[in-house]
Parts: C-alpha cells; structure tokens; sequence
C-alpha cells in the first residue's frame, strides 16, 4: 500500500513537472516531509534520486516534437546542472535540518511572490 502512495507522489509530480516544468522541488519534498515523515535532507536526496532516470524524458520528448526545445541550450544547462548539483549537495550536507526546511521554504515564498507580481 506503501508503494501505491510513493507512485502516486512521483505521479502527481510527473504531471506538474509535464504541465508546467516543475515537481521535485514542490510536490515530491513537501509529500515526502510532511506525509512521509522524512528529513529535509532525505527528501532532496531521494527527489534527486527518483529524478535521475526520467527527468522530464517523455514530457521533453513532447515538448521536442512541438519544436519547444532548443537541444544546444538545453544541453549547456545541462551541464551546468550536473556540476551545480555536485556542488549543491555538498553544500546542503552540513545544514542543520530545521535550517534546511527554512530556507527551501523562503526559496518558495519568494520564486511564488516573484511569479505573482
């Protein structure tokens, strides 16, 4: 039944992250924090995890196919990401959790403010 929960999280997730290019930051840490009890650091890293095989395969596919993807740039940030990620969660380790969860937290607050206005 466990299991049933945990696929309609990353569900859920592949849904947002098709319709609007985000998921693992604001559906699958909060679900995996709040509903499943994780550490805000095992919520990032098991996001990250579950990430790793799909990311975005078939949504970016279908944004490929509508003439929505510039492949150079995607593959510059690319790049980029897998180095920023390294250097992220190297960062992220010594964060007190509490710390952690606040600062993802501001970092919502003000990416949602930002789009608001």
């Amino acid at each position: 039944m466990i299991n049933i929960a945990y696929l309609s999280i990353g569900l859920m997730t592949g849904i947002v992250s098709g319709l609007f290019g985000i998921g693992g930051a604001t559906i699958m840490i909060p679900a995996l924090v709040f509903f499943f009890h994780f550490t805000q650091h095992q919520a990032q890293g098991t996001s990250l995890a579950a990430m790793i095989p799909p990311v975005g395969l078939l949504a970016a596919l279908t944004y490929y196919k509508a003439g929505h993807v510039n492949l150079k740039i995607a593959g510059f940030i690319a790049l980029g990401f897998f180095i920023g990620g390294f250097f992220g969660g190297f960062f992220a380790q010594p964060i007190a959790d509490a710390n952690l969860k606040k600062l993802f937290g501001i970092y919502l607050i003000i990416i949602g403010v930002k789009y608001l206005f």
